[in-house]
C-alpha cells in the first residue's frame, strides 16, 4: 500500500512524524479518511478519536483529541490538536 508522511503536532510537542497508510479523524462535516495522493485541503477538525493505519500490516494506533485543524499539502499531512492523547499510553 502506498503512504504519506504524517505529522501530528500538540502544544507539548510533536506527536508523530512519520509514514502511514491512512489517517482517520471526526472533520466539522462529519468522519473522514485520508490516504496517499489526497487532494490538497484544509478543515477543522472535531474532537474524536483518531486513527492512524502504519505500515502493511495493518497496524493501527488510536488516540483520542480535542479538535484542532488538518491540512493535506504537498503528500504531507499535519494535524495539529491542543490535546492529543496516544491511548496504548494511558
Amino acid at each position: 500500500m502506498k503512504t504519506f508522511h504524517l505529522q501530528i503536532a500538540a502544544p507539548d510537542g510533536m506527536r508523530y512524524d512519520g509514514d502511514a497508510v491512512q489517517l482517520s479523524v471526526r472533520g466539522t462535516e462529519g468522519d473522514l479518511a485520508v490516504l496517499a495522493g489526497h487532494v490538497p485541503f484544509a478543515t477543522a477538525l472535531r474532537a474524536g478519536e483518531c486513527r492512524v493505519y502504519v505500515g502493511e500490516g495493518g497496524t493501527v494506533r488510536r488516540a483520542a483529541y480535542s479538535g484542532g485543524m488538518l491540512s493535506v499539502s504537498g503528500g504531507t499531512v499535519r494535524m495539529i490538536s491542543a490535546d492529543f492523547r496516544w491511548l496504548e499510553e494511558e
